[in-house]
């Protein structure tokens, strides 16, 4: 087999588990945005009726909307690659048991990593549905974003496998969620613009890779395909090689070294 067929059989196996356990992973992609919709639009979008944005006003359900997919995106691929991978490397002893095999540790790593990337796809497919069901965004531009999620996706999978690489303990993936997932789900303008923090706050937030996903979902939402848009797709492009380097080259330290 070829590489690509090594890494594809890898991804393979991930996705026949799934298979057998869609209904689990199936349902919190379907509720989560309707409860957050419900919870938003109903309860906060009742006090905060409009949202500033570009120079105009939208409305705050709207704003929000593209936010959560893009929090979807790196709760999913990060996850994935963090807690699942070491469930599957530490307690379940996969990556011993695909290495025994013609596959070699990289196979494993970039599979787990493409596969982080397809659970995000996967969940972002299912929250645009919904989303579009409650009438927010519309086509053709919400087709795009599965593909936006897939490549941002590869991006905070390969985090996750970087971090999983050197994690002690299962219980130590409580730091990377508290110190990075959550302050950036917070102030990664997901729920209120960017531009409204204190001065010395806003290019923290400017920093996090999720606000940039956050500006191009919502752009792509609001039908804004600018030049902003296509330099923070090249900016994750780039990145995401070099992830994935290190996290194949710290996996195969811990593993093998």
């Amino acid at each position: 087999m070829n590489a690509f067929q090594r890494v594809f059989t890898v991804w393979r196996r991930n996705m026949d588990v799934y298979r057998v356990t869609w209904k689990v992973n199936f349902i919190p992609p379907l509720l989560e945005p309707m409860f957050y919709l419900l919870a938003f639009g109903a309860g906060l979008g009742g006090f905060v009726k409009t949202i500033p944005y570009r120079g105009g006003e939208v409305g705050y359900t709207s704003f929000i909307a593209p936010g959560m997919v893009g929090i979807s995106v790196m709760f999913s691929s990060f996850f994935e690659c963090t807690y699942g991978s070491y469930i599957r490397m530490y307690y379940q002893k996969t990556f011993d048991a695909i290495i025994a095999t013609p596959l070699n540790l990289e196979d494993v790593i970039l599979g787990e990593i493409i596969w982080g990337a397809t659970k995000s796809f996967i969940s972002v497919a299912i929250m645009c549905g919904v989303i579009r069901a409650f009438g927010y965004m519309s086509f053709p531009d919400l087709l795009v974003l599965p593909f936006v999620a897939f490549l941002a996706g590869l991006f905070f999978a390969s985090l996750g496998m970087c971090y999983t690489s050197i994690c002690p303990s299962i219980d130590a993936f409580n730091y990377p969620i508290f110190l990075f997932i959550t302050p950036m789900s917070l102030f990664g303008g997901t729920y209120f613009p960017v531009d409204h923090l204190p001065a010395w706050a806003k290019p923290v937030a400017q920093f996090m890779p999720l606000y940039h996903l956050t500006w191009v979902t919502r752009s792509i939402a609001f039908g804004h395909w600018d030049a902003g848009v296509w330099i923070r797709l090249a900016g994750f492009a780039l990145t995401v090689v070099p992830l994935m380097w290190c996290a194949v080259r710290l996996m195969k330290r811990r593993l093998i070294l």
